[in-house]
């Protein structure tokens, strides 16, 4: 997760909303959308033309300009072995310190690719005179990548999270479809990248949903293209992903509301808990619902209430509160471990 705001905050993103980083406007549009986190784009969405001083100028411009109000603000710089990596970092570090919060790698081909940057980002933040520590998230796009996963995951501190890329991961293994039924066909992905993720107490992003309606859609494909994803991120939730790529602030509402607990879901998991403590633990039956409850089903429905924390819908002294109950019969905190709290 990412700890901004000086420590007083923690964000794990439901929405990280991508675009390119060449046209100002763009950021100033991404300032404005209902989107936790986002990632302005120096590589797949940046012309040629743009490439090196012209996107880098933009970018150094919106970091000191923008406001970006309480979104966790990333960029993410050509990949490592493009010629133009080291100069897009040293650009956005030098010109812009203290004003975002971690870089996005693409094109990640294993744990050696973290420690380089992370090195790197060593010197840099020391050179100009950066306050904060800049976070790191990867891409695992490549399928060496997702082997490597859990080596990428732990190859640095600065790690916060991983994130499946769809685009080049299809291009790569030979996938033609990529958009329909992809939480089927790119299971073993997916749930390799949450694994890896989790093990190491990181974020875990899915891809994008790469179809836009367009103004002048008819209302029937308008809805289908919702419907479609939303189950796409209601699928990738239920895989453990906490949360998603958006390519359009239009699929910022539906996803934030797929890795979003509702009210009465909420409602639901606080008095699960609190029935399950006044009965003394164990293993029981919740009378309201008929529902099985013992030990790890409730360290699941703290790790659901985590999220409503961070949305606003749950105390968080009653989660820590219920988080230490748990922890005084098993030895650990499962929030702490899986670090759902800051």
């Amino acid at each position: 997760m990412f700890v901004i705001e000086g420590g007083r905050r923690f964000v794990i993103p439901r929405t990280e909303l991508t675009y390119p980083s060449h046209v100002l406007r763009m950021h100033q549009n991404a300032a404005g959308a209902p989107v936790d986190h986002v990632m302005a784009d120096f590589e797949d969405a940046c012309p040629y033309e743009f490439k090196g001083e012209p996107s880098r100028k933009v970018m150094v411009e919106a970091l000191n300009t923008v406001d970006f109000g309480h979104k966790v603000v990333t960029i993410r710089p050509n990949n490592i072995s493009s010629p133009f990596f080291l100069g897009d970092l040293r650009a956005i570090m030098l010109g812009a310190p203290d004003r975002f919060h971690g870089i996005i790698l693409p094109k990640t081909t294993g744990p050696e690719d973290i420690i380089y940057l992370s090195k790197l980002l060593d010197g840099l933040e020391r050179e100009g005179g950066w306050k904060t520590r800049v976070m790191v998230e990867a891409l695992i796009e490549i399928p060496v990548a997702v082997v490597k996963a859990y080596e990428i995951a732990t190859a640095s501190d600065r790690m916060v999270g991983l994130i499946f890329g769809i685009a080049d991961f299809s291009a790569a293994i030979g996938v033609r479809e990529m958009v329909k039924d992809q939480n089927q066909n790119f299971h073993y992905a997916k749930q390799a990248v949450v694994v890896a993720a989790k093990a190491a107490g990181l974020l875990a992003v899915d891809n994008a949903f790469l179809t836009i309606i367009r103004r002048d859609a008819p209302p029937e494909e308008a809805n289908r293209i919702r419907e479609e994803l939303r189950h796409k991120n209601m699928g990738a939730a239920n895989l453990g992903m906490d949360g998603t790529w958006v390519i359009h602030p239009q699929q910022a509402e539906i996803a934030n509301d797929c890795f979003s607990p509702s009210d009465d879901e909420v409602k639901a998991a606080q008095r699960a808990v609190d029935y399950y403590h006044q009965q003394g633990g164990g293993a029981l039956m919740f009378p309201e619902t008929g529902e099985f409850l013992d030990e790890a089903i409730i360290k699941g429905k703290l790790m659901h209430l985590a999220k409503g924390v961070q949305a606003g819908r749950v105390d968080a002294a009653y989660l820590a509160e219920a988080a230490a109950k748990s922890k005084a019969i098993t030895g650990y905190d499962i929030l702490q471990m899986m670090k759902r709290v800051a």
